[in-house]
């Protein structure tokens, strides 16, 4: 069974989306081992310090296939994100870590050690948010590798 870890930077401080990513977490584990890797946001400094801090906390959580969900990065619909997905596990790929960056993003060093991008908008979505949109994501990307019912 593949490792999907979730890496964000900072915490959860609202009930509803913490609930809500943890019902798409409790319906993911009948395809995946999902872990969510926390890394402490960075307060103090300037943007590219906060940035590089960041980056360095990122680093030392990421394993495997690297992801980082960044506005720049490729779009994909809900089919191709499940074809990506796909890819990699056909692939032996044993993990794939995406990555939230904070408030400022992500590290640009980061975004180019990964193995690509993704973007889920040219809008942007607080991190937290994110969590919620990416789990639904992914468990509806499972479905459809899976042929479940839940995508339509």
């Amino acid at each position: 069974m593949i490792k999907i870890r979730l890496i964000a930077v900072g915490k959860v401080k609202e009930d509803y989306f913490r609930k809500a990513t943890e019902e798409y977490i409790k319906r993911l584990s009948r395809f995946c081992e999902f872990e969510i890797a926390e890394v402490k946001d960075e307060t103090l400094g300037e943007k590219e310090k906060i940035l590089s801090i960041e980056g360095e906390r990122i680093e030392r959580a990421a394993r495997g296939y690297k992801v980082a969900l960044a506005v720049e990065g490729k779009k994909y619909s809900s089919e191709e994100f499940a074809a990506l997905i796909k890819k990699a596990i056909d692939r032996g790929v044993g993990e794939i870590s995406f990555i939230i960056g904070g408030s400022y993003g992500i590290d640009e060093r980061v975004k180019n050690e990964c193995d690509t991008k993704i973007s889920f908008s040219d809008m942007t979505f607080p991190h937290t948010m994110m969590r919620v949109l990416f789990t639904e994501q992914l468990y509806r990307a499972f479905t459809i590798i899976n042929n479940a019912e839940y995508h339509k």
